[in-house]
């Protein structure tokens, strides 16, 4: 439905906020990626001068960081549950689920937090180490531990989601998956693990995967680093 003047009217007439300008990117990154972000188009989103966008976000390095505080701003630990296995692997599958429903952010939330320095972050990206610190500590875990644990958990989900986002598929039409996923270009002879693969790599399954991985990842710390809970 086109849009009518009264709503073109009654949308500039509205507060411009931090928040909504934040909002309106965070759009146009879901829709058109990081590459279709500008801030004439952001300023058109909000249907305000740019000037008035420069007032809450001084430029587009900014404008990144705020979409990355967004977006991880949706993640929750509770750093009260009794059970730390079964609240890092809820922490993992919500992460998932929030890299599903903004694909095209993902890159900035694994790049644009470290390009800052860690107590100049915001506060809702610190949010989620924090709350698996007093998570891990509560159950009994050292500190530095709770950290180690940590940092093995979101590096596996930032693999994770960046290899399950990705295309894997080259000729979707075929029902060979060899030739699916053009591993019929590599030499039999010297790729013949891959190529044996090719129906387990055509099948892949991003949740499966995931638990797959937890699986693993968890029972390894588990049983590795020393808490009083065990």
């Amino acid at each position: 439905m086109a849009e009518t003047p009264r709503a073109r009217a009654n949308a500039k007439s509205g507060p411009v906020t931090r928040d909504t300008v934040l909002a309106a990117a965070l759009a146009i990154v879901d829709r058109d990626g990081v590459d279709g972000l500008s801030m004439r188009r952001l300023a058109e989103a909000v249907r305000r001068d740019p000037m008035v966008v420069y007032r809450h976000v001084p430029n587009k390095a900014a404008v990144l960081d705020g979409i990355a505080e967004v977006v991880f701003a949706q993640l929750r630990v509770d750093a009260t549950d009794p059970d730390w296995i079964a609240q890092l692997r809820t922490v993992a599958r919500e992460f998932r689920l929030m890299a599903l429903r903004h694909p095209k952010v993902v890159p900035l939330l694994v790049t644009r937090p470290l390009s800052t320095p860690l107590g100049q972050r915001p506060v809702a990206v610190l949010r989620p180490l924090e709350d698996v610190l007093a998570l891990l500590i509560g159950a009994g875990f050292a500190g530095p531990d709770a950290l180690h644990v940590y940092r093995a958990l979101f590096g596996f989900l930032y693999g994770h989601v960046l290899n399950e986002l990705q295309e894997v598929v080259e000729r979707p039409e075929e029902t060979d998956d060899v030739l699916r996923l053009g591993l019929h270009r590599l030499p039999l002879a010297d790729f013949p693990l891959l190529r044996g693969l090719a129906s387990d790599l055509a099948s892949y399954d991003g949740a499966a995967e995931l638990e797959r991985g937890l699986d693993i990842l968890l029972a390894g710390l588990a049983a590795t680093l020393p808490h009083r809970g065990r």
